[in-house]
């Protein structure tokens, strides 16, 4: 009863109003500080990748790199015989003169007719940095829509990487908010149904609320450190929830449970204190743990992942701190105030309600039932059944999910089909960055024009790898110089992988690479390739580092080498199978119309180790808490099988409730448009669920029955007395 749980829950429960005034202090401040200094968003810079990266950079130094463009797309009204092209001209050099004018702008190209003569197009470039192209288009949506209007002969449409970009954070913004209304009703209900009070219930949505809150602000400041890529606030709001309500959840059941057991006979501060020095060593320990084991997507180093990392630190940690701090001051008055209604009722002769603690339900002692007479055929039958889900991972196929992957639900993703149709050199492109020195540049421009000669006559299965157009670039001191490809195939398929690898592969070692200069080849399909290529290189040092803090962590927590191996193990089937559901239901098409999308055939390049990472750290919730609870009635003295069924009885409510309300946050992520995300979401809801029903219940009783006192290893628990999770008669002490 001495650890700095139980120490801050003893001064909380003594001083509510002040530990609730701090706690909401302290959310005020974190978002008040976050605000005023503001966001730190990465730039393009940050977002460089292996060669491709390499090469943006030198393309950078010359002045020569990606820039945000807009194209102005004219095409027939839909029901007419054709386009007018006399109608569509002059579309478009309105359109022209009108982007020329906004200080936006930085240049506009001449009216450019598709080759087939069914569309017209105007290329815009706008000022500044690629990734900053969103924040300044909308002065050419308003002179679009004017050209529109002015023009209604034809269609007037506008597309390119900042339209699109404004669409997925406006689409980004709906899909969240969507979210919310579909997983904060269905977690009320269950913690209603959990608790049968609202004021009960209401408690751990409030501190998960209030936890994400001031995980923003603290993101906010983390990100001048770690520069935000623009999906912390997603990670913030989809593990936040989770392990918010979680956290609160675990204490306020055990804190239920013990005043169930004392029947009254203790007061509210003195159950808070034991349920402080159970569940709360247990959410600290869970807490950490998912902090820590979020920590190792730094090692991508990637900004994405980091900004994850951040997210999900900042969160976990704000969780802990609302579980550990003003909880207890809610329960203590909470308990108080049930103290004296229960005064009042018996004052008017009415019998007090008695709070029931309950050892699991029937679906638990049914599950139960075959582990405790056969464990090792349980056991044979949960792992086959885990190895059976995870086998369609042997076909996963990691790609960057490329722009063309996109809902349509965006307009500007429809407009970019009919421009793409119109104009396939727009579909993507390779360019080749070379740095040599000034007196080269004549050899140089040279061998890069070789090089698109010979680039153009590759050809694929189904045709042309290039599309034969190319634009060769200098920097004005002539030390830089850029060639660039235009391929007629989306950056992602197979076609497009081709040429790039026969451009690295052949076309550059036989021309500019015979100079002695530096090359290097960025591009769309350059971005799309190396991006998972550096994921996989990365994996197994990120995994590696995973395991090892899983295992320290569940060593460092239970004293036990024989448990941390089997947490690695479990961990392991849970995140296996639950990819290879991933992999069943997203590479093929038989789910799309169930789930609302439109199959790539592949996964996106971040969800394995977004879904490694995430899941390893929650599983350690509920392996913290089952094994927590089965340590205590060792250290009780019961015997090790009778300790683990009547643990895993013991915990299967509140475990199985915490499960329902994260499955539902992550499965409320399903119904997102951008395909990432609900891929995310759904193997988080998938992987909550197998670790809940199938790895808790069955694998995990059904190992540590065959181990028995062997689980402890190389220790062996001190009996009752020595651990501040123990509870029994001594805690009395505390009334």
């Amino acid at each position: 009863m001495t650890n700095p749980s139980v120490k801050m829950a003893r001064w909380s429960a003594g001083h509510p109003w002040r530990a609730i005034a701090g706690w909401f202090l302290f959310v005020v401040v974190c978002l008040g500080i976050g605000i005023g200094v503001g966001g730190n968003a990465a730039t393009s810079a940050d977002f460089r990748i292996g060669e491709a990266g390499r090469a943006e950079s030198m393309a950078a130094e010359g002045g020569l790199q990606q820039k945000p463009v807009e194209h102005i797309l004219i095409t027939a009204k839909p029901g007419t015989a054709g386009l007018d092209a006399r109608a569509a001209g002059a579309a478009a050099r309105d359109a022209a003169a009108r982007m020329k004018r906004l200080p936006e702008v930085e240049s506009v190209s001449a009216p450019i007719r598709s080759g087939d003569g069914t569309a017209v197009r105007v290329e815009v470039t706008l000022r500044g940095p690629e990734l900053e192209g969103k924040k300044h288009v909308e002065p050419l949506h308003a002179q679009t829509a004017e050209v529109r209007a002015a023009h209604p002969g034809v269609r007037v449409e506008e597309t390119g990487g900042p339209s699109i970009s404004k669409g997925i954070e406006k689409l980004r913004g709906e899909d969240l908010s969507r979210t919310e209304v579909i997983a904060l009703p269905i977690t009320l209900i269950t913690l209603l149904v959990v608790f049968g009070s609202v004021s009960l219930a209401v408690v751990p949505i409030m501190l998960a609320l209030t936890s994400i809150a001031a995980a923003i602000g603290l993101s906010m400041l983390a990100s001048h450190v770690f520069p935000d890529a623009g999906v912390s606030a997603n990670i913030i709001l989809l593990i936040g929830m989770a392990v918010g309500v979680d956290y609160t959840l675990f204490y306020l059941k055990r804190e239920r449970e013990e005043r169930a057991r004392s029947g009254g006979r203790l007061s509210p501060r003195a159950v808070v204190e034991i349920a402080a020095a159970t569940s709360g060593r247990a959410v600290v320990l869970s807490g950490l743990a998912v902090a820590v084991s979020s920590a190792t997507l730094y090692l991508a180093g990637d900004v994405i992942f980091s900004s994850i990392a951040t997210g999900a630190i900042v969160v976990t940690l704000a969780a802990v701190v609302s579980s550990l701090t003003v909880l207890p001051a809610l329960l203590a008055k909470l308990g108080q105030w049930a103290e004296r209604r229960a005064a009042r009722r018996a004052r008017r002769g009415r019998p007090a309600r008695r709070l029931r603690s309950k050892d699991g339900g029937r679906i638990t002692t049914a599950m139960l039932r075959p582990v405790e007479r056969r464990p090792a055929a349980t056991l044979i039958v949960g792992l086959l059944v885990m190895l059976a889900l995870a086998a369609p991972l042997l076909n996963l196929n990691l790609t960057d999910m490329g722009r063309e992957s996109h809902p349509r639900d965006i307009p500007a993703m429809r407009t970019y089909d009919r421009l793409n149709a119109a104009f396939p050199e727009l579909k993507a492109t390779h360019q080749v960055v070379v740095r040599a020195d000034p007196g080269q540049t004549d050899e140089v421009a040279a061998a890069l024009r070789d090089l698109a000669a010979r680039a153009s006559g590759d050809r694929g299965p189904s045709g042309a790898l290039l599309h034969g157009a190319s634009e060769l670039r200098t920097s004005p001191d002539g030390r830089i110089s850029v060639l660039e490809l235009a391929v007629p195939h989306y950056g992602s398929t197979d076609e497009a992988r081709a040429s790039l690898t026969a451009v690295r592969g052949e076309h550059v070692p036989a021309t500019v690479g015979r100079l002695g200069v530096e090359t290097a080849v960025t591009g769309d399909v350059a971005r799309y390739t190396d991006y998972p290529e550096h994921q996989k290189n990365r994996m197994p040092m990120i995994i590696g580092s995973l395991l090892l803090v899983t295992f320290a962590m569940t060593v460092w927590a239970f004293r036990s080498v024989a448990l941390g191996l089997v947490g690695v193990l479990l961990n392991l089937l849970s995140a296996g199978a639950a990819l290879g559901l991933l992999t069943l239901v997203f590479q093929g098409t038989w789910a799309e119309g169930l789930l609302d999308f439109t199959s790539t055939g592949s996964i996106g390049s971040r969800v394995p180790l977004f879904l490694f990472v995430i899941l390893f750290g929650l599983s350690m919730d509920y392996q913290v808490f089952v094994i927590s609870r089965i340590r205590e009635a060792v250290l009780a003295g019961a015997p090790t099988r009778d300790a683990v069924l009547g643990g895993i009885r013991a915990s299967a409510g509140v475990v199985t409730s915490a499960a329902f309300v994260m499955v539902t946050v992550f499965g409320s992520f399903v119904a997102l448009h951008i395909m990432e995300m609900k891929q995310m979401g759904f193997a988080l809801a998938v992987a909550v669920l197998l670790d809940a029903a199938v790895i808790r219940i069955v694998i995990l009783p059904s190992l540590m029955l065959l181990l028995g006192e062997r689980s402890w290893w190389p220790s062996r628990p001190s009996r009752r007395g020595h651990d501040p999770m123990v509870t029994g008669p001594s805690l009395e002490k505390v009334v």
